[in-house]
């Protein structure tokens, strides 16, 4: 058994850098469509408001436009698989650039719910295999 001793003063090494979002990962897509289901309908957002408070809200991540853009064509193209329509999540430049209008059905909420639990479940999956894999990402 491996055993330690406190030392006084030494400071906490329990630091960690901060984690650069990448478009495709689902811990990633996770936080963009947590926030993105969130978002009022049927108003236009723009993707810098989103990109600058998800970096708000994770204060320990990097979020950049191209990430989240990446993220929100990802469930348009989920949605158009679903529902063989366009209109649930549009993207279009707006005077500031690009926006985000999310369409006002009942059908909307518990679709995106359905793609948070989705992502959710990958980002579980990818922890168990690193536990068990002892590290190895796949």
């Amino acid at each position: 058994m491996l055993t330690t001793h406190h030392v006084p003063d030494m400071p906490d090494a329990d630091l960690q850098p901060p984690t650069v979002a990448e478009a495709g990962d689902p811990f990633a897509e996770l936080r963009v469509v947590h926030l993105v289901a969130r978002l009022d309908r049927a108003t236009p957002v723009r993707i810098r408001d989103i990109v600058d408070r998800l970096n708000a809200d994770f204060v320990d991540w990097s979020f950049s436009r191209g990430v989240v853009i990446g993220a929100i064509v990802q469930l348009q193209a989920n949605w158009l698989s679903d529902f063989r329509s366009s209109a649930g999540l549009e993207v279009h430049d707006g005077i500031a650039g690009p926006e985000l209008t999310i369409e006002d059905t009942p059908r909307v909420g518990p679709w995106l719910v359905r793609q948070v639990a989705r992502l959710s479940a990958a980002c579980t999956e990818r922890l168990r295999v690193f536990a068990v894999e002892e590290g190895d990402i796949p």
